[in-house]
């Protein structure tokens, strides 16, 4: 975005780097998560399928946050993608630092652990 279409980054590339390291492992979590209820690679594509259009219908990113219904909004705060392209934007158009997301790194932090633990209990080794 920043080479083809000159978008400025306002804010620090570090805390977008940091941001994004956050969302990352968020989201390996929740296909680690995915992978524990699959019971082949097939399965689990299919699987993503039905948590990636949510989170690109209910992050922001297509649709804005305020004009959802109250239902939507409180499924929206569970899916990752909502946190990072709050914490994108505030970087990158306010100049906003790592303590001005800090909530949305602590809720991605938080996504991160959830999911994490719950695939871990999930987890079962299996030989077939």
């Amino acid at each position: 975005g920043i080479a083809v279409f000159r978008v400025p980054v306002q804010g620090s590339y570090i805390d977008l780097a940091v941001g994004s390291l956050f969302f990352i492992g968020a989201s390996l979590a929740l296909g680690l998560l995915i992978s524990t209820f699959a019971q082949n690679q097939f399965q689990a594509f299919q699987m993503t399928i039905f948590v990636l259009l949510p989170s690109i219908l209910l992050s922001g990113f297509m649709f804005p946050y305020d004009g959802m219904p109250q239902w939507a909004q409180f499924i929206a705060e569970a899916i990752p993608l909502t946190h990072f392209n709050r914490i994108v934007r505030g970087i990158m158009l306010r100049a906003a630092s790592l303590g001005d997301v800090g909530g949305e790194l602590m809720a991605l932090g938080l996504i991160f652990l959830v999911t994490l633990i719950i695939a871990t209990l999930r987890f079962r080794k299996r030989l077939d």
